[in-house]
């Protein structure tokens, strides 16, 4: 599961016109969801992104949360995330999660968002919609599940798919 955070003074989404998701000072969660993903990945990536200190203190420096500043959240489902663009001109999207496990998959993205207490709004799962967005920085940042641990046992993914052991003391093994 990927997620391109972009910290914002304001965001909102529209479809057709109509604004159905509107937040103020917080953060714009664009969701994208692999095939391989599961609601672990939902868990693990809303816990990173609700605790990332990328919002500034008193002394400029960032050391505050969107949990700290009780910020807003604005997540929209985007499956581009996933393009795979090494060959040829057209992004190819086989590793994007079929439709019915994506919107599964951010939806359950949405309900631990929302236990953190925070705001959240949302698009639209599967619409054409306009992202209007005030980035604030500009302060843009990617996350991906797969970097991390993903299954019991110390086993986690590389870069190309294949299950693997971090090394001991790595780091690796600390979610």
């Amino acid at each position: 599961m990927k997620v391109l955070l972009q910290r914002v003074t304001g965001a909102s989404v529209s479809i057709g016109g109509e604004v159905v998701g509107k937040i103020g000072r917080g953060l714009v969660g664009f969701i994208g969801v692999a095939g391989g993903d599961s609601e672990r990945d939902a868990q693990y990536l809303v816990r990173k992104v609700v605790n990332l200190r990328i919002f500034s203190d008193e002394g400029g420096r960032f050391n505050l949360s969107a949990l700290d500043i009780k910020g807003e959240l604005l997540l929209v489902s985007q499956f581009t995330l996933l393009a795979d663009t090494r060959k040829g001109r057209r992004p190819s999207f086989v590793d994007a999660a079929p439709p019915e496990q994506a919107e599964r998959l951010f939806e359950c993205f949405v309900r631990e968002a929302k236990a953190t207490g925070l705001k959240v709004e949302t698009g639209r799962f599967q619409q054409y919609m306009q992202v209007e967005i005030h980035n604030d920085g500009p302060v843009t940042i990617s996350l991906d599940s797969e970097a991390h641990i993903q299954g019991s046992g110390g086993v986690g993914k590389s870069a190309d798919g294949d299950k693997v052991n971090p090394a001991p003391g790595s780091g690796a093994d600390i979610l």
